[in-house]
């Protein structure tokens, strides 16, 4: 029996999948190869919320769902007021960017969207995807399952889990300064370790309002819950309010090396191929960079993960990871250094991975201390 044969397959319809969809698509060098996107899902629930901060107006015109150029951040001993210009921090609803993704993609006929499983994907001259229903083979896939080894093998390497839980709130009254976010709230702890409140004001009277933690372990649902509870009472001093959605998400924040499963003709993409940006979870911008590489990599014919990371940042992020989880308490104590002793520019550009080897000293002045010194040692 002849197997549908595709040039290039994406296993899971997330955010680097469709992502990396649409740069296919939308780049005429590609018109005559044929794409499938395989996922169980159809991608119609808002199950997340990305955030991003860029200083020009990016590709994906009027997607964000709200705009800031002001952030709090609140440690225990004193409010940091960020004027984030000539940034824009934005945030994008993941329905609306499926639902543009989707209705971007259905327009081109050489890609198509498969609804099923995938069991299992295999190399031989030719890639072989398996799933529930059927088999495909592909001269390529983009693969962004998690693989099984990060947890076996994981304790070799530092990881940490950017856990979450938000509610989007909303109000009877204006109560919410919507010009601002609270980018990080310190002030409500869970005992010893690094948790905070993120506050994104849609409108005066509607927020996501979310608890995080960067720790070893999750906690239960109501932990979340009860957390957020006590923040909209005591530091909001809101008392009516109906929840009109909720979310959640586990990041891994790890030094694993992702990028190990690549192969010539398999390329792990998303959190799979280590495209989260370690020491912060953000993911939307580094996708977008990731993206734009993998295609300049195709059209050159190299590999398609070749010089996808920057060393001296892959560096930096294990020392900061190595501190977060040998001292978790220090958490705040770091972000309260960064946020006040950098400008905005030099913040932006090295979680971008765009700063000069000045602003990364400057940073590294911010962080100088016994616990950064021991782990920079640590992690040569």
């Amino acid at each position: 029996m002849h197997k549908p044969h595709y040039d290039y397959i994406i296993v899971g319809n997330g955010l680097a999948g469709l992502q990396l969809a649409l740069a296919l698509g939308n780049d005429a060098f590609f018109n005559g190869k044929q794409i499938a996107l395989i996922d169980p899902s159809t991608k119609s629930e808002n199950d997340k919320t990305w955030s991003f901060w860029e200083t020009e107006d990016s590709i994906w015109g009027k997607l964000p769902y709200k705009t800031w150029q002001k952030a709090t951040i609140y440690s225990s001993k004193k409010e940091i007021k960020l004027n984030l210009k000539p940034y824009s921090y934005k945030s994008i609803r993941a329905l609306d960017f499926y639902n543009y993704a989707k209705a971007n993609l259905k327009q081109k006929h050489n890609i198509h969207f498969i609804t099923d499983t995938v069991t299992k994907v295999s190399e031989k001259e030719l890639v072989s995807v398996i799933t529930e229903t059927n088999s495909y083979t592909a001269n390529h896939v983009f693969d962004s399952r998690v693989t099984p080894h990060f947890t076996t093998q994981n304790k070799k390497h530092t990881t940490l889990l950017q856990h979450f839980k938000g509610w989007i709130i909303r109000t009877e009254f204006p109560v919410f300064d919507d010009t601002q976010i609270t980018m990080m709230d310190y002030r409500l702890k869970d005992g010893n370790q690094t948790t905070f409140m993120y506050v994104l004001p849609f409108s005066k009277t509607e927020a996501l309002v979310e608890f995080t933690y960067f720790t070893e372990n999750t906690v239960k649902e109501s932990t979340y819950d009860s957390y957020i509870k006590h923040y909209i009472s005591d530091y909001l001093k809101i008392e009516n309010y109906t929840i009109a959605e909720t979310e959640s998400g586990v990041i891994p924040m790890t030094t694993f090396p992702f990028s190990n499963n690549n192969t010539s003709n398999i390329t792990k993409i998303g959190t799979a191929g280590g495209w989260v940006k370690p020491s912060t979870g953000y993911s939307f911008k580094h996708t977008q960079k990731k993206v734009t590489k993998v295609v300049t990599n195709l059209k050159a014919n190299q590999p398609p993960s070749k010089n996808l990371f920057i060393a001296k940042y892959k560096f930096y992020d294990k020392i900061f990871l190595k501190v977060l989880k040998d001292e978790n308490h220090k958490g705040e104590w770091i972000f309260e250094q960064y946020y006040s002793k950098n400008d905005v520019n030099t913040m932006f550009r090295f979680l971008d991975e765009e700063s000069t080897f000045t602003e990364d000293l400057k940073i590294m002045w911010s962080l100088f201390s016994f616990s950064f010194i021991k782990a920079f040692f640590r992690t040569l």
